[in-house]
């Protein structure tokens, strides 16, 4: 059974600010579709955990940290950052 998956509007904002900054706009596009996907598929499965109930997930270029709700099915992106690499043109 998946989940569904919600951005909250800060993590949204973050993502919208990274993609527009990106020279190369492809790995964040492909990153945040792959990010979509497993945390819709299998999210306590993907990244690690952390305080809480938080975790985080890696999908290069990007970090991301969100919350699983078993109960109602829910993944929640709380917040959304770029993994800066040496020698990237993004």
């Amino acid at each position: 059974m998946s989940y569904t998956v919600l951005w909250a509007p800060a993590a949204e904002a973050e993502l919208a600010s990274i993609w527009l900054a990106a020279k190369d706009r492809r790995p964040i596009t492909t990153a945040s579709r792959i990010a979509d996907e497993s945390l819709g598929e299998d999210p306590h499965s993907q990244g690690e955990s952390r305080e809480g109930t938080s975790r985080i997930m890696f999908v290069r270029p990007l970090a991301l940290q969100f919350e699983v709700h078993p109960a109602d099915r829910i993944v929640h992106v709380l917040a959304v950052r770029l993994m800066r690499q040496r020698g990237s043109n993004i």
